[in-house]
């Protein structure tokens, strides 16, 4: 049985919510004046930037893939 997401989907998703996350921390920033949400903006900048780096991860297991199917 075949996993139906590709690492290239994975890869994407990834890419993907990690640009949300890091502009939703920005919007969320004290220097956009105040926002009424109440969201532990220090715990979504930390989630942000551990799916950057899943994301990142994943780009170098491609590159491997490619550089060890040469």
């Amino acid at each position: 049985m075949q996993f139906p997401l590709s690492l290239w989907d994975i890869s994407l998703w990834l890419a993907i919510t990690a640009i949300i996350l890091l502009i939703a921390t920005e919007m969320l920033s004290p220097r956009y004046g105040k926002t009424n949400m109440r969201i532990d903006r220090k715990r979504l900048a930390n989630v942000a930037i551990a799916v950057s780096i899943l994301f990142l991860a994943t780009v170098t297991i491609r590159i491997f893939n490619m550089i060890l199917a040469s």
